[in-house]
């Protein structure tokens, strides 16, 4: 089972012209994450840029962090590419070095069936032993993925849940149903509807707000658990404070700038094409930070 706030880090990069990876910066922010007490690192996914990193920096990144992380928590790896191939390649790879789990986000760009989804997430969870989490985020790759596919993918011993991060709260019920039945995680990947998501029945989130917010997320968790609901409300509404910010500019250019200027680790930007905030959208970060004290 996994549970409580799990972050999606960012992949910190230094400001020179190729924008390489900051191995020092990633040391700093992993021991700052685990020490905050988040229940797990997730690197590659979303906010770590997996779709601008090439794939020999994905094997060494995720290869010094797993090292770094030395089993403090869990570490998850996103390891899904448009290619069945690819991603099993890197899966294995992954497995290889040590990953806790592998998190596998539904083909992008193409639009597949369910058939064809089914049969990509079966061969890449056949690929590896470790923990397989499925990763559902429609509007970006274009595709939901079904809780029939997930029905039909709980046979497989080592698929062990999915990150919804579709914001529909009918289709996270969907989830939660097949997971029920089949002893699955349920983790919500929309920072807005944590504390709905928990209520019906999700085991935690991987929350990229807890990059910055990490208090903020870490408390709301708790709150949920020990059933202080209005302790819960408070800091789910928090968090609209920083979600309003970070929509200013793609993602996730905010989240790293406010992660600098907050000093929790030198960062850096977000990979080209993404460009560098401007000084109006630094002010708006750094009334932000002030809210949740941060500077």
């Amino acid at each position: 089972m996994f549970e409580g706030i799990i972050t999606p880090m960012v992949t910190p990069f230094h400001y020179d012209d190729n924008q390489s990876i900051n191995y020092e910066a990633a040391e700093k922010l992993i021991d700052y994450l685990i020490n905050k007490g988040v229940s797990g690192i997730f690197i590659l996914g979303s906010n770590g840029e997996f779709h601008v990193i090439d794939e020999d920096e994905k094997i060494e990144f995720t290869k010094r962090v797993v090292k770094y992380v030395n089993h403090r928590v869990p570490v998850f790896v996103g390891t899904g590419t448009c290619s069945t191939r690819e991603t099993i390649r890197l899966s294995k790879k992954a497995e290889e070095l040590g990953a806790d789990a592998i998190s596998v986000i539904s083909p992008y760009f193409i639009k597949i069936s369910d058939e064809e989804l089914y049969q990509h997430f079966k061969a890449i969870a056949k690929s590896v032993k470790i923990p397989m989490i499925l990763y559902n985020i429609p509007r970006n790759t274009g595709i939901n993925i079904s809780a029939d596919v997930l029905e039909r993918l709980s046979s497989i011993e080592n698929v062990k849940g999915i990150k919804d991060s579709s914001r529909d709260l009918d289709n996270l019920k969907g989830y939660l149903e097949v997971a029920k039945k089949h002893n699955m995680s349920v983790l919500i990947g929309s920072d807005s509807i944590i504390f709905k998501g928990c209520q019906m029945g999700a085991s935690g989130a991987i929350s990229g707000m807890s990059n910055v917010i990490t208090d903020t997320l870490v408390n709301l968790y708790k709150a949920l658990k020990s059933n202080d609901l209005k302790k819960a409300e408070k800091l789910q509404q928090d968090i609209e404070v920083i979600r309003n910010v970070v929509k200013l500019k793609t993602n996730p250019s905010v989240i790293k700038r406010a992660m600098e200027l907050a000093e929790i680790a030198p960062v850096g930007p977000a990979r080209k094409p993404v460009l560098e905030m401007d000084e109006l959208t630094d002010m708006k970060i750094k009334e932000m930070l002030k809210y949740f004290h941060l500077i």
